[in-house]
């Protein structure tokens, strides 16, 4: 299973420089991971200011 983020996210991009993989893009007002790529490694969680980016 991958994070995944919730609607609390507030689309500041921040996440999107920590995925080394590039999993996560914008998808209408919020960002989104792609389960298919992301890897559970969890670098997006630290760096997000609302805590939008939930454990799978």
């Amino acid at each position: 299973m991958a994070y995944t983020i919730t609607e609390e996210c507030i689309n500041c991009g921040m996440c999107d420089d920590e995925c080394p993989l590039g999993a996560i893009a914008e998808k209408g007002d919020i960002r989104a991971i792609n389960a298919d790529e992301c890897t559970d490694c969890g670098a997006c969680v630290d760096c997000c200011p609302v805590d939008a980016i939930k454990a799978p």
